[in-house]
């Protein structure tokens, strides 16, 4: 291979920290690949880090020793931040999405890429310091979120199923009473899926009264792990009826919803405005 100019060595080697988030690179690795002093690789580096802080795109962070190397750390700036989750409140602000039964239709947007990628930056900037070491969340529509989050943080997701699978061997099942509902209901996972002490990440996508989420909080404690986190991307306030948990954050909060009116608030939460 012909030796690379500087520009195009620091192109490449930012597509391969990006494409492996959360990894430890070895120097050596990236000397290796482009033909190149460790101390030269360096020098880029250091660059490419500066870039990063001044667009807000990430991070890198530098391990020293022998065993070292630099990772990429993806991070979302605080204005694309503030801008994102604003013109998503918009978004879901509109009485085309209000369905029977006062309902916000979102299911559109919790499977679009472009739309779960930012909300799992957030999330994962939100709880990067409490250092999960797992993501969980509960079937169906909490899997995307939950999934991107857990790759902007490097770790494992699990999830939590409202049924026995055969597939996931013996399991751990507990009833919980839906706060919306007041049904009693069933939650499931496998014994095999957490390790005891693991610090666990709790990541759904709409909290009304909190019944599901106070059921997954009491079946993580049957694994012995601990919460270090709950985070959910909308909470309904419509009720003025106070939460089953007490500790989360949401993204978004749904203040008004009436179908006879065709009237539908969310607003970004205000530890984001």
């Amino acid at each position: 291979m012909d030796k690379m100019k500087r520009a195009e060595r620091m192109v490449a080697a930012m597509q391969i920290l990006m494409s492996k988030p959360n990894m430890l690179i070895p120097l050596t690795v990236l000397a290796e690949r482009f033909g190149a002093a460790k101390s030269t690789i360096s020098e880029d580096l250091l660059a490419l880090k500066e870039s990063l802080q001044c667009t807000g795109q990430g991070r890198l962070e530098t391990v020293s020793g022998a065993a070292g190397g630099v990772r990429y750390i993806p991070e979302i700036s605080q204005q694309e931040k503030d801008l994102f989750l604003k013109d998503l409140a918009e978004r879901l602000s509109v009485k085309e999405r209000i369905l029977p039964g006062s309902f916000l239709y979102m299911t559109d947007l919790l499977y679009n890429p472009t739309i779960l990628r930012p909300l799992g930056l957030i999330f994962a900037g939100t709880f990067r310091e409490k250092k999960p070491d797992i993501v969980v969340t509960i079937e169906t529509k909490g899997i995307p979120l939950a999934l991107v989050t857990a790759e902007a943080l490097g770790v494992p997701m699990v999830i939590i199923r409202h049924g026995n699978k055969v597939t996931e061997g013996s399991a751990v099942s507990i009833n919980y009473v839906s706060g919306s509902s007041k049904r009693i209901q069933s939650m499931s996972l496998g014994r095999r899926a957490l390790e005891s002490g693991k610090n666990v990440l709790i990541i759904d996508d709409f909290m009304k009264a909190g019944g599901t989420s106070l059921g997954m909080i009491n079946l993580m404690q049957e694994f012995e792990v601990n919460v270090v986190g709950l985070g959910v991307l909308m909470e309904s306030l419509t009720d003025n009826e106070p939460k089953l948990v007490q500790h989360y954050l949401s993204l978004l909060q749904l203040k008004e919803l009436d179908p006879a009116q065709g009237l539908a608030l969310v607003t970004p939460s205000p530890e984001f405005i």
